[in-house]
C-alpha cells in the first residue's frame, strides 16, 4: 500500500480496498487543554498518529489491510471547560450520534469489519458501537478495544510517577515525535489531586490549578521513544487480531 490514509485515494480505489475485506479505522479526538506545555490538538494527533503508524506496522509484518480515517477533532471534553479556553466541548449524545453514522456510511460501502480507536479514555461510545452492531449484524462488525495506554506505563514507565493527564506519558511522546510542540519552560512542577474517574460531573479545576494530573517533569525523549514503540506494535496486534479474525486479508489491485 502506497499510503494507509483514507482520504489519499479516490472513490474508485476505496472500493477496491473495500472489495479486498480491507479493515477500516476510525480514530477519535478533542480538543481540551493539555496543561501549559502541549498544544490542544494532542489527542487529536495522537490517535490519528498513532492508528496510521499501527496500521503500517500490521501491513508489514502480518500483512494486514488497514485504511485510517481522518480523526474526529472534537468530543465531550466538560472537565476541561473550568480553564475557560483552548476546548471544543460536544454533548456525548452528539458527539455519540457523529461516530454512529461515521461507522453507518463505512458499512455502506462495503467495510465489513471497523475499528474505533479512542483519543480520550472519557469518550463513552459503546453505546454507538452497540447499536450499529445491531443494527448491521453480520453484515459489518464494530469494534471498540481498551487503549493500551496505561498498561504500556505500568509496563515500561517508571511506577513511582503519577500519571493521568498531560502528564509525563503524554509529554514524553510529543518530546520524542513532535520536539517543537512541547513549551518545555512550561512543564509546571507536579501539583494534583486524586482524581475520581468516575465522577459523572468531573471537573479537572478540582484537582489540578495548571491542567496537569500527575507530573510531567520527569518525561524525556528517550521515555518517548520507547512508549511509541510500545503503542505501536501493541495497536499492530490488535489490529491484526481484528483482521485476521473478521476480515482475512486478501490480495488486491487498485485500478
Amino acid at each position: 500500500m502506497k499510503s494507509y490514509k483514507f482520504t489519499d485515494y479516490t472513490y474508485l480505489e476505496i472500493k477496491d480496498f473495500v472489495d479486498a475485506r480491507c479493515l477500516a479505522i476510525v480514530p477519535t479526538g478533542c480538543t481540551e487543554q493539555q496543561g501549559p506545555h502541549l498544544p490542544i490538538d494532542f489527542d487529536t494527533w495522537f490517535s490519528e498518529t498513532v492508528a496510521l503508524a499501527a496500521a503500517k506496522h500490521a501491513g508489514r509484518c502480518y500483512q494486514v489491510c488497514a485504511l485510517v480515517l481522518p480523526a474526529m477533532p472534537f468530543g465531550p471534553t466538560p472537565e476541561h471547560k473550568g480553564f475557560g479556553s483552548g476546548y471544543v466541548n460536544l454533548p456525548h449524545s452528539v458527539h455519540e450520534e457523529c461516530v454512529y453514522f461515521a461507522l453507518v456510511s463505512l458499512a455502506e460501502q462495503g467495510f465489513s469489519a471497523i475499528v474505533v480507536w479512542r483519543g480520550c479514555g472519557e469518550h463513552r461510545l459503546q453505546g454507538a458501537v452497540d447499536r450499529f452492531n445491531a443494527k448491521c449484524r453480520s453484515q459489518c462488525t464494530a469494534y471498540l478495544p481498551s487503549l493500551p495506554y496505561r498498561d504500556i506505563w505500568l509496563r515500561v514507565g517508571d511506577l513511582a510517577v503519577p500519571c493521568g493527564h498531560a502528564d509525563s506519558f503524554a509529554t514524553s511522546i510529543d518530546m520524542y515525535h513532535r520536539p517543537q510542540a512541547v513549551r518545555l519552560d512550561r512543564i509546571p512542577s507536579p501539583n494534583s489531586g486524586v482524581v475520581d474517574w468516575n465522577n459523572p460531573h468531573l471537573d479537572f479545576t478540582n484537582y489540578s490549578e495548571t491542567g496537569v494530573i500527575g507530573d510531567a517533569t520527569k518525561a524525556s525523549t528517550e521515555l518517548g521513544r520507547t512508549f511509541w514503540n510500545e503503542v505501536v506494535s501493541t495497536t499492530a496486534a490488535l489490529f491484526r487480531d481484528v483482521a485476521f479474525n473478521c476480515t482475512p486479508p486478501r490480495g488486491f489491485r487498485i485500478r
